[in-house]
């Protein structure tokens, strides 16, 4: 299968070691994958701040730059969600109908479409990793069901975790924000602040 790399503006700048990472996962699944190099930012921050005209133009270059793969895979829930669910009423591209079910994040990819049973190996992580399920993740992705709701627990992001071997994981009681939403930990830094400690806390 062939796998548009999708690597959202601040794992490109901050985290290049996560994008090579989600290459050699993808890699070591038996997908082909392609880094278009003239890729840009989704334009969630745009959309996010009522910026239509900005969003738009971002929205129509990422259909116009992954419209020929046959997935696109970023490590990343809140830009997916953004592709997959917030172009909406933005663009008129007919094609955007085709690209919706092809956008996947990384962990959601490894479970829905290679199949958690089917992946190969992981390297061996002996080590204490504690997962933090972000808003995105639960509330728009599915990921893993949000803890207070009274329904079975799933978790796809664990479900992969949880085939590296000698790693031990470790999860909090409940789901809170950590405080970040974007452009949210700009516009009120003191209650983004305060999340963020509680939630490392």
């Amino acid at each position: 299968m062939r796998v548009g790399l999708f690597i959202p503006c601040y794992i490109d700048d901050f985290y290049p070691d996560v994008a090579l990472s989600t290459l050699n996962i993808l890699q070591l699944n038996g997908c082909k994958v392609e880094y278009p190099t003239n890729q840009k930012c989704c334009g969630q921050p745009f959309i996010n701040n009522g910026l239509v005209s900005d969003a738009k133009y971002f929205a129509n270059h990422f259909i116009d730059t992954f419209i020929d793969y046959d997935y696109i895979v970023g490590p990343t829930s809140s830009c997916i969600g953004a592709v997959k669910y917030r172009y909406e009423g933005i663009v008129t591209d007919n094609r955007y109908k085709d690209i919706q079910p092809k956008v996947y994040e990384l962990c959601e990819f490894l479970y829905d479409v290679i199949g958690v049973d089917n992946l190969k190996p992981f390297p061996s992580y002996k080590g204490k990793v504690g997962l933090h399920n972000s808003c995105h993740s639960i509330r728009e992705l599915k990921l893993a069901n949000p803890s207070e709701l009274n329904i079975s627990h799933y978790s796809k992001i664990k479900s992969v975790l949880q085939k590296v071997p000698d790693i031990e994981i470790v999860e909090a009681s409940k789901d809170e924000c950590c405080g970040f939403g974007g452009t949210f930990s700009i516009d009120e830094v003191a209650v983004s602040a305060k999340m963020g400690r509680d939630r490392v806390d």
